[in-house]
């Protein structure tokens, strides 16, 4: 199994559903094994919203963002499984998918969708975002949307800010079509006011794909007998594999991959940083939802 980043070419079929006799199935988990890298660090007194924004924060004045999702004996979370070069099979009823604003936080943090569909995103905060969609590969970006998110007005800040729950906290679902170029299949959304709120997804041409689980647990039921090339991706870390599905077998597959070491980000956390919280005045962060840790 070898590293490489998924930005192969794609093939011109369009999958077909299908009977599809003596499926098999692929199951495993996939394990970062070392060391979980540090998080993205960002200084919330250089972005707006620093209070509200701030209830998830160190309690020092930084948010963190943390791309490895890792569980208990190394369990890697949020990590695509997909199988390639299936051209029939089991129905693909890979809904539209809903992306949340939630905390100036957006979840889920991974997406796989089906290439030329829609996703909805949709605002819980008191404050404006502003959704930026990338396609992206080496060769540079494509903006594929970029549009205000609304907020419910009827959203009362001080509430949340004094720890209330607010049963109704979303305004406007905003719908936005994910059609990539030829030879690209991952996308990006980022908030053009707030850097910390990102969401990954991936592209795909059938329904052969599952996402880790807690443990880092996977299944793909379904699969017409045969030999395939597959990839498992993470928005920083990649593998293919080559894997025989028997007729009605069970194949198991486990995935690792070697933590990423040295700096990985432009955005780190600063001991010493040039300006701090006292740029806030009177006002104070308090992370009322969620106290980060590094």
């Amino acid at each position: 199994v070898g590293c490489l980043w998924l930005f192969g070419g794609q093939v011109s079929w369009a999958y077909e559903e299908a009977s599809i006799e003596n499926g098999g199935e692929l199951s495993g988990t996939v394990t970062l094994l070392g060391d979980v890298p540090k998080p993205k660090g960002y200084n919330l007194v250089t972005f707006p919203d620093a209070v509200f924004c701030g209830r998830i924060s160190t309690g020092k004045g930084w948010r963190l963002l943390q791309p490895f999702n890792v569980g208990e004996n190394g369990g890697f979370r949020d990590v695509v499984v997909v199988l390639e070069g299936i051209k029939e099979g089991k129905p693909f009823t890979n809904t539209t998918q809903l992306i949340e604003s939630v905390d100036c936080k957006f979840a889920p943090y991974v997406t796989v969708v089906r290439n030329k569909q829609d996703i909805q995103v949709v605002n819980l905060d008191p404050v404006m975002h502003d959704i930026q969609g990338y396609e992206t590969s080496k060769y540079g970006s494509r903006v594929l949307f970029n549009v205000p998110l609304p907020f419910n007005k009827r959203l009362n800040k001080n509430d949340l800010l004094k720890g209330k729950t607010v049963k109704n906290r979303r305004g406007k679902v905003m719908t936005q079509k994910i059609k990539m170029t030829k030879g690209r299949n991952v996308f990006v959304m980022q908030c053009g006011f707030h850097a910390y709120m990102e969401s990954w997804g991936l592209a795909v041409k059938n329904p052969y794909f599952a996402v880790s689980g807690d443990t880092g647990q996977f299944t793909i039921s379904g699969i017409p007998p045969g030999t395939y090339h597959g990839m498992v991706w993470h928005p920083m870390l990649t593998k293919e594999f080559d894997v025989t599905i028997e007729p009605n077998g069970k194949t198991t597959l486990d995935i690792q991959f070697d933590a990423p070491k040295g700096r990985l980000y432009a955005n780190e956390i600063e001991e010493t940083p040039r300006f701090g919280m006292e740029l806030l005045g009177d006002s104070t962060i308090d992370p009322i939802v969620e106290r980060q840790v590094y």
